[in-house]
């Protein structure tokens, strides 16, 4: 199981395959769902396989943001590509968003058009569009967590959503087949939507977070603080910020020393501060050491 401990470059690689398995799951989904709502006469169904393209879209960019987020520094951004992580977790949020928005506003459109019943058969397509949904969402979500990937996670709850809409149109078309009410899984719909709008702009706030630099877990502090510590000529830690940036964290550290030090010494304490910091966690890009006398 991947830990944060592993290289960027690994965890990346990791995220990037989960990415990919969505999207193509999804493309099979979308055009199943789509050709069975059309020809059994079920908008939910239709609107369940649109969403599934959306999914596809929603994949595509997470891969896309993990593969850029993890290019080295270069002259114009010296702190690397680590923002375009959350970034992608932000589009994957608003789209899911604008997916609810979408389907709300055909729910509508279909409720207010009489049409066909849906056939009974689309109920079988829901089942099994339910289970798969909801093992992979399960998956991507176990690979978002591991790697502490926000654009992940936030796939992972595209994956979800689609589950729950899947879920409601069973139930809506069930009722419409039992009552003869052709508008129930357009209405079942129209329930999904206000759960993927919820869901979408939920899931802005760590993408946003890490953006404004929020703090990230205080393990992540604790861990830094343990190694420095340990390091021989360190008499005490002072302040200790850090901020996460994609895959990789970057640590401003105040070390305390024996005021008799001379620079030399201090500067070379300081190296060796950092040098012990970078071998224990390699998700740590760069430690900023600033001594000051005990």
């Amino acid at each position: 199981m991947t830990t944060p401990l592993n290289r960027p470059e690994d965890v990346v690689q990791r995220g990037i395959r989960s990415s990919l398995i969505g999207a193509v799951i999804n493309l099979l989904l979308a055009a199943a769902k789509c050709f069975a709502g059309i020809a059994g006469h079920s908008f939910a169904l239709v609107a369940d396989g649109i969403e599934s393209l959306g999914d596809v879209v929603s994949s595509s960019v997470v891969a896309f943001g993990l593969w850029f987020s993890i290019r080295p520094p270069d002259e114009d951004h010296p702190y690397g590509h680590g923002k375009a992580e959350p970034i992608a977790a932000i589009a994957v949020s608003l789209a899911l968003a604008a997916a609810g928005v979408l389907i709300a506003a055909e729910s509508i459109s279909e409720i207010r058009t009489p049409h066909q019943l849906p056939a009974a058969y689309t109920l079988g397509v829901l089942i099994c569009v339910v289970l798969l949904k909801l093992l992979l969402s399960r998956y991507v979500r176990s690979v978002g967590t591991a790697i502490e990937s926000t654009a992940v996670k936030a796939d992972a709850w595209h994956h979800l959503s689609d589950a729950i809409t899947s879920g409601l149109a069973f139930i809506g078309i069930s009722i419409g087949l039992i009552t003869q009410n052709p508008a129930a899984d357009d209405w079942a719909a129209l329930a999904a939507s206000p759960i993927i709008i919820f869901n979408g702009l939920r899931l802005l706030r760590a993408p946003v977070a890490e953006l404004l630099d929020a703090a990230p877990p205080k393990e992540v502090e604790l861990q830094v603080r343990q190694i420095a510590g340990s390091v021989a000529g360190v008499v005490d830690l002072e302040k200790c910020f850090v901020r996460k940036t994609g895959f990789r964290y970057y640590v401003d550290l105040h070390v305390l020393v024996a005021e008799h030090l001379t620079v030399r010494e201090s500067h070379s304490l300081g190296h060796a501060v950092e040098a012990e910091v970078l071998n224990h966690m390699p998700q740590v890009s760069r430690v900023l050491v600033h001594i000051e006398p005990a």
